[in-house]
């Protein structure tokens, strides 16, 4: 199978590995952040770090758009659901979300909130063609690769000329992550986070291109690598940041050439550009508050803003108290090290985000790496 088998090959996965090790300088740590939480999933499910020297460590970062997801903001869904009685849509992973008062929007639905599940925008669109008669609302999220998607339906949704439907704006920009993490990597109650280089994001980078990432590479000095989800693209992505590193170099290389290049696409870009613009703040579940790191609704459609159709003030809300996910997500700590990882907080019952989606770290280690652990 083209682009499947090949990037999958047992062979050329031990050669990789061994030039991993005759590059890697045995005298120096090398510290890499895969900032997608699908190449979490991918090193998880493939064994990658098995395949890697004990000086070569790879840091979960907050790349999961389910895991960043404040408890404030699936909050204000459930409130839709259980208490404007609207029609309330959004991807699978977003139902299991833990909330407030130990709900979830699975448990809202249990409850009695119309709590839909969709595949798509596109979906959601459908559904309010449908049902005039009930309001519906698409909880949004994601990262620049399901931002486009959310335009493309506002868009429709004018068009048709929709009186009933309307998008909760959940997303969020990868750039402002990386800030935050570069220029705070000492957090106080958590530790330090040592980086020597990123491994980049494939979907997102097919949408923005390269180009936004030369910034970190020249500001603060840290290689950055954009790499496809297979596990020969991840081991190639960590030689070629060892290298970088080997050599006193900081640059934006790309690994995933089949299919991200410099700028990205513009077609894409232009449409949410026409469609949102920048907050000004937005809070993410283990980094705080972010400046202009999250998108929302122009005044031009204001009409589809949940924000604005409903009584929806935001209340910021801390996590669960044994909970490690902050840290986990700012690459402190590994799931292993939280206390309940496991036993109170499994996928089936999870007490934080990051156990809820497959590209969370605990939901990946609790998936395909638990069992090392205890051998």
């Amino acid at each position: 199978m083209k682009f499947i088998d090949e990037f999958r090959d047992g062979e050329v996965a031990r050669g990789l590995a061994e030039a991993i090790r005759r590059e890697a300088n045995p005298a120096r740590s090398y510290h890499f952040m895969e900032f997608c939480g699908g190449h979490t999933h991918a090193i998880s499910r493939y064994g990658v770090t098995d395949l890697l020297p004990d000086n070569v460590r790879m840091i979960h970062g907050p790349g999961c758009p389910v895991c960043v997801l404040p408890i404030g903001r699936v909050d204000q869904a459930i409130r839709l659901a259980l208490e404007q009685d609207v029609t309330l849509s959004t991807y699978g992973d977003c139902l299991r979300v833990p909330a407030s008062g130990g709900l979830s929007l699975m448990k809202a639905k249990a409850r009695g909130g119309d709590v839909r599940m969709v595949y798509s925008s596109a979906d959601a669109v459908a559904l309010a063609q449908k049902h005039p008669e009930r309001q519906v609302v698409f909880f949004a999220i994601g990262f620049e690769t399901t931002t486009p998607p959310t335009a493309v339906a506002i868009k429709q949704a004018a068009a048709l000329g929709l009186k009933n439907f309307s998008v909760l704006c959940c997303h969020v920009l990868t750039p402002s992550a990386i800030s935050s993490i570069l220029e705070s990597p000492e957090v106080r109650q958590w530790g330090t986070v040592p980086l020597d280089g990123f491994v980049g994001p494939a979907h997102v980078s097919t949408i923005i291109g390269s180009r936004p990432y030369e910034f970190f590479a020249e500001e603060y000095r840290k290689p950055v690598v954009i790499a496809g989800f297979e596990p020969l693209d991840v081991m190639q992505a960590i030689r070629m940041l060892i290298r970088q590193v080997n050599e006193g170099r900081a640059e934006v290389e790309n690994e995933f050439s089949r299919a991200v290049d410099r700028d990205g696409n513009r077609k894409a870009q232009q449409l949410v550009a026409e469609v949102f613009e920048m907050r000004k703040q937005f809070e993410w579940r283990g980094l705080n508050v972010l400046p202009y790191s999250a998108l929302r609704i122009r005044s031009q459609f204001a009409e589809f803003d949940a924000e604005k159709r409903f009584p929806l003030d935001y209340a910021s809300v801390p996590d669960h108290k044994a909970c490690e996910c902050g840290a986990i997500l700012r690459g402190v700590k590994r799931p292993q090290d939280c206390k309940i990882f496991g036993t109170v907080c499994t996928p089936e019952n999870p007490v934080g985000s990051c156990m809820v989606s497959s590209e969370g770290a605990c939901a990946a280690h609790y998936t395909y790496g638990r069992y090392r652990d205890v051998a």
